[in-house]
């Protein structure tokens, strides 16, 4: 069996058995009778499913101001967390990797992370993520398709890209992900596009931070189309971009028709297209929204890719321009913005890489 094919048996349960003091350790932490202080570190569902089921002492946040709380947790440094106290490790989205690693160096003698509670044979229901919960079933319909993926990709390293994002997203072990850092500001942006003169559309915008890297990247660039629809990060992208010429500002989602849809437009760079939003936006084709040629899109729709995709299909099959889309938002996207993409134009070439030391942030690359 190829080490791609063992990374989709991955889950606890299955291959290697876990290792019977880690999974003691993680059963003394589960035990709701514990006499041992208790710390997390993560501001997620799993850290709020413990507090209600365990006595917490805290959330671990040397960031934070001294004193505040957290979901009714006190928010404590790390330096204050005492010597023989639990500490769990429920960092996914960002920085498992660098927690871990300040755990250690602390020198706090029983440390855990998420993946060694999810390995409890009996582990409650409400600690899985909904991440690692998304890719197990996904990974269980579709193993053939994503030994596909892995078989088509351009080269070495997204090989094994796919191998290590696949392997966290099914256990969320930081452990897999110990060759990575947090890099945001390379996100979109690798040499083998060999950007030059470029033509850019940057679908998800936010507030203008990937237009600045680009324009500060390509100097040469022809033009700018930037789509934002929500109209605060608009606002500051427009002060944000106001002294860089030949962009065009699309205060517009991008989508497969034209329509008006629900928007929640309170939650930052991660604001989306949601039957519950509060906000209505404006959502359209990029084919009808831009009608000159492109050479570079750029996508972050925080999983609406596939829909601004299929309303990119004329651009792609006629342009054939550069490609980098987010697909980690949901289990599938990796396979099916793929199959897309390839459906338009099957020669291009498919790299992936990863921007952080969680599941958050991996774009797949596809150049003519």
């Amino acid at each position: 069996m190829s080490v791609f094919a063992s990374t989709l048996d991955a889950a606890p349960g299955a291959g290697a058995p876990p290792d019977p003091a880690r999974t003691a350790a993680a059963q003394a932490f589960l035990d709701t009778d514990a006499g041992v202080a208790r710390y997390v570190v993560g501001r997620n569902p799993q850290t709020e499913f413990l507090r209600e089921h365990l006595a917490l002492a805290g959330l671990i946040d040397d960031r934070a101001p001294s004193g505040s709380s957290w979901h009714g947790l006190p928010v404590v440094r790390m330096a204050e967390v005492p010597a023989h106290a639990w500490v769990l490790n429920a960092s996914t989205s960002i920085s498992p990797v660098s927690v871990q690693a300040a755990l250690r160096r602390t020198g706090l003698e029983r440390t855990l992370s998420l993946a060694d509670l999810l390995a409890v044979p009996d582990c409650p229901p409400g600690l899985l993520p909904d991440f690692v919960t998304a890719q197990r079933a996904e990974v269980g319909l579709h193993r053939e398709s994503w030994i596909g993926l892995h078989e088509r990709l351009a080269d070495a390293e997204s090989r094994q890209v796919l191998t290590d994002v696949l392997r966290f997203r099914l256990t969320a072990d930081p452990a897999s992900m110990a060759a990575y850092r947090v890099r945001f500001e390379d996100q979109y942006f690798e040499d083998f596009l060999g950007l030059r003169g470029e033509t850019f559309v940057d679908a998800g915008g936010y507030d203008g931070d990937t237009t600045e890297q680009f324009c500060r990247r390509v100097p040469d660039y022809r033009k700018v189309h930037f789509f934002e629809p929500s109209p605060v990060n608009m606002a500051a992208a427009r002060l944000r971009l106001a002294g860089l010429e030949r962009i065009a500002f699309h205060p517009v989602g991008l989508s497969d028709a034209r329509a008006e849809l629900g928007f929640d437009a309170g939650s930052g760079s991660a604001s989306s297209v949601s039957d519950s939003g509060s906000q209505r936006i404006e959502v359209d084709r990029l084919d009808d929204l831009v009608p000159e040629p492109v050479s570079f899109i750029k996508m972050d729709l925080e999983g609406w890719e596939l829909h601004a995709l299929r309303g990119a299909a004329g651009h792609i099959r006629q342009d054939r321009p550069k490609l980098a889309i987010s697909v980690y938002h949901q289990a599938s996207h990796f396979r099916e913005v793929c199959d897309l993409v390839l459906g338009l134009c099957p020669d291009y070439q498919v790299r992936l890489r990863h921007y952080t030391e969680g599941w958050s942030e991996t774009v797949m690359f596809f150049t003519p």
